[in-house]
């Protein structure tokens, strides 16, 4: 059953709660603090769970009719595990709140929280943000949520710009990566931002976030905001050529590799940069 929940939990798209969770811990100047150790912890696999298990839980009827699921693209769970995965959630992810509650400052615990809340309530009701057009796209900037954290966790201020930006990717990057489902999302009635602009006036209202996040991005390192650009224009301009859902699913492995991509260039010079003294 571990193994199964560990399946469950995506670790592919593991590196976009840990990327961030390791930048945060660079962007407060630490090359490495063992401080870190409980939140990276729990930002690997049970905090994925809470993800991506959650999410397979509500989504049971699109699952199956998509061709998708069941790689390394995401889980397809039969109704058994759905009892398993609570349990898995829970016992994960709750001893870990309770211990950053009593040991971090409130400041930080408050993100965690609202962390916690934003992607379970990101699929299940009464919120459901998946199934409510912009407000899946928005709920999504809670991916940057360890840009601010993580340094708080550590007694330091966050880097606002770099939190705000990273937001503003994230929202792009969740409409776009929504293109490939419009499909199984229709058939079963989940409106989701992508459903509701269809695929070209979804490329633009990612494209326009994705604008900004580079202004954004650019206002900290230019190097980042130009890979992101880079990345972020081949996307939009490939699947606007031929506006298919399926056109968006065949690069969808490139869109898995953005956070690789540009984390790496984000990263190589933070600890480049904390190695030689360059900021305290």
């Amino acid at each position: 059953m571990l193994r199964r929940l560990i399946e469950i939990s995506r670790p592919a798209l593991w590196v976009n709660t840990i990327g961030t969770t390791v930048t945060g811990m660079w962007l407060a100047g630490y090359l490495w603090t063992w401080e870190i150790i409980p939140i990276l912890i729990w930002v690997t696999f049970p905090f994925n769970l809470l993800i991506y298990g959650i999410n397979d839980i509500f989504d049971q009827e699109t699952d199956n009719i998509n061709a998708r699921k069941g790689s390394y693209e995401g889980a397809h769970i039969s109704p058994s595990e759905v009892r398993p995965i609570w349990i898995g959630v829970i016992a994960t992810n709750v001893p870990f709140l309770i211990y950053f509650a009593i040991t971090l400052p409130a400041a930080a615990v408050w993100w965690m929280v609202a962390y916690s809340l934003f992607f379970t309530f990101y699929s299940a009701p009464p919120l459901r943000f998946k199934a409510r057009p912009y407000l899946d796209s928005l709920s999504n900037t809670d991916y940057a949520f360890p840009l601010a954290f993580v340094p708080l966790a550590l007694g330091h201020e966050p880097m606002w710009l770099a939190v705000v930006g990273l937001m503003v990717w994230s929202i792009a990057k969740h409409a776009y990566d929504a293109i490939q489902d419009i499909p199984q999302d229709s058939e079963t009635n989940i409106k989701t931002t992508a459903v509701h602009l269809g695929v070209k006036k979804t490329l633009i209202w990612s494209g326009f976030w994705w604008a900004i996040s580079s202004v954004l991005f650019a206002m900290v390192n230019i190097p980042v905001a130009i890979v992101s650009t880079l990345i972020a224009g081949y996307l939009v301009l490939t699947v606007w050529k031929t506006p298919t859902p399926k056109r968006a699913h065949d690069v969808y492995k490139y869109s898995i590799a953005f956070p690789y991509v540009a984390g790496a260039v984000a990263g190589i010079q933070l600890v480049v940069g904390i190695s030689f003294g360059m900021y305290p």
